[in-house]
């Protein structure tokens, strides 16, 4: 039986040691190829460091604006000095596949350090240009919202607008040099634009808030990114808030004090600013015709309405010149004066009562003077009608005296105040009868029943002349009397002496 052969050794047999070659061994495996282990032909530590760089090459690719995962360099760094340190062990006493060439190894692993320091620049590189495109994905995303916004009213998109500006300061301010914040400028040009839209589309009262908006934008984005847009709103707001304090005057809102005053405060010394006065005294004027027009009392109430506005605008601005005061006081004379084509019209309208008031008004407004005298007498035969509507079908006139007598007596223990309208009106007051007690209802009922009668008694009693024709007459109780008004109508006629009755009832109001 033949002899069997000698067993294969598992490693190479030792060598003497050789710090060269052992170097050599140690800067092969620092390239992470395992090459070192390969020149002493250690096959499974190489297939080690093949896997270790292949893991990493998956832990790290594709390269992202996030980088590296700090652990898994530290990890890939600790094993390739290990494997340098190891390699270099293994070759102090390994001797190399071809001995002769230990400074060509040695030559060949400072050259292949090379792979691993490329390596780090190529990445490094690589996420740079992934930290680009990250920000530019972001500026892209911020436009976006921006656009998006811009088909919103400005009070929903606000959030979004403040949304993108924040990214737009970050890119600025965080990331100086980058392509995203070289873009940045024009991106805020855009921003501008958009937020600004009703301005372009001549919505001016839509555009105020939005501009005001922007006049704030400099406090987080910093003036030097923006440069001239910085003062981009300021023009069109003080235009803005005066077309829109003008639509708002002449559609008789009352916000336009609001708008005016914000002109006026913000932007004092602008062309927008000085139109202001103009435009105030024109709305007054404006209502000043409309007094004589088809709605006197819709053009007091708007004189009124402008003088108290107006005054409140004048404290609130700096109205040097009085402008806005002279308009507030001719916008409430005329209001003063106007109450009387208002009075005429509410009458002229049967308004018996708003017409009383507003003609009562005019002559408490108006002590001297004017048209004063007519008016008391429209308030008169306007009170008249509320209780007998034919007093108020035709305007009384400023007529007095007649050739008829008329003698009224108060047969009532109340003053009472006399009205009477027809081709004259007036009025005048009757002392209560000393003595005169307010009939029972049943009383009055009974056939032949006639109040005043009682000849022994002296009853309070006035007598006017009145022309022929019909005459109203109202007789209303004075002081806290409870007794309701009562009334008479009277048609006079030439060769006859009228005598008029008031007395009360008890519980029922008055009869007369």
């Amino acid at each position: 039986m033949p002899p069997s052969p000698p067993p294969m050794p598992s490693a190479p047999p030792p060598a003497p040691p050789d710090a060269l070659r052992a170097v050599a061994v140690a800067l092969l495996n620092l390239s992470g190829l395992g090459l070192g282990y390969a020149l002493v032909r250690r096959r499974l530590p190489m297939a080690v460091c093949w896997v270790a760089t292949a893991a990493l090459l998956l832990a790290v690719l594709p390269a992202d604006a996030d980088g590296a995962p700090g652990a898994a360099l530290v990890a890939y760094a600790a094993f390739l000095l290990l494997a340098a340190v190891h390699g270099g062990l293994v070759g102090l006493r390994t001797a190399l596949s071809r001995p002769s060439r230990a400074p060509l190894a040695l030559l060949l692993g400072v050259v292949l350090l090379a792979v691993p320091a490329g390596g780090a620049l190529w990445y490094e590189d690589a996420h740079d240009e992934a930290v680009e495109q990250a920000l530019l994905d972001r500026l892209d995303r911020a436009d976006d919202l921006v656009a998006a916004a811009g088909r919103h009213p400005f009070t929903t998109a606000a959030p979004d607008y403040r949304s993108a500006l924040e990214v737009y300061r970050d890119l600025a301010v965080g990331h100086p040099g980058s392509r995203a914040a070289d873009r940045v400028p024009g991106s805020l040009r855009t921003y501008y634009t958009t937020v600004g839209a009703a301005y372009g589309h001549q919505d001016y009262c839509d555009a105020v808030e939005p501009l005001q908006y922007l006049r704030t934008v400099p406090r987080t984005m910093p003036e030097e990114h923006l440069g001239s847009l910085a003062r981009w709103p300021d023009e069109r707001l003080a235009t803005s808030l005066y077309e829109c304090g003008s639509q708002r005057l002449d559609a008789g809102e009352a916000d336009w004090v609001t708008r005016f005053g914000d002109l006026l405060d913000t932007f004092p010394r602008s062309g927008p600013a000085a139109k202001v006065a103009p435009a105030v005294d024109s709305a007054v004027t404006k209502a000043q015709k409309d007094v004589g027009g088809d709605e006197p009392c819709a053009a007091v109430a708007r004189l009124h309405e402008l003088s108290t506005r107006i005054g409140e605008l004048s404290q609130a601005a700096a109205d040097a010149d009085g402008g806005l005061g002279k308009s507030a006081g001719r916008a409430e004379k005329s209001g003063a004066a106007g109450a009387y084509a208002c009075g005429v019209d509410q009458y002229e309208d049967r308004d018996f009562d708003a017409a009383q008031k507003t003609m009562e008004q005019y002559v408490s407004d108006n002590k001297h003077g004017g048209k004063r005298d007519r008016a008391k007498k429209i308030a008169i035969a306007a009170e008249v009608a509320q209780t007998l509507p034919a007093a108020g079908k035709k305007l009384p006139t400023t007529a007095s005296g007649g050739s008829i007598s008329v003698t009224v007596k108060n047969d009532s223990p109340d003053d009472i105040t006399v009205l009477y309208t027809g081709p004259v009106t007036g009025s005048f007051t009757l002392k209560g009868c000393g003595g005169c007690k307010a009939y029972s209802l049943s009383s009055t009922l009974i056939v032949g029943f006639k109040p005043c009668s009682d000849s022994g008694r002296h009853y309070p009693q006035r007598t006017i002349d009145l022309p022929v024709g019909t005459t109203y007459f109202v007789h209303k109780p004075q002081g806290t009397s409870t007794a309701t008004p009562a009334s008479d109508t009277a048609k006079l006629r030439s060769g006859y002496l009228y005598t008029e009755c008031a007395y009360t009832t008890r519980g029922l109001g008055s009869g007369y």
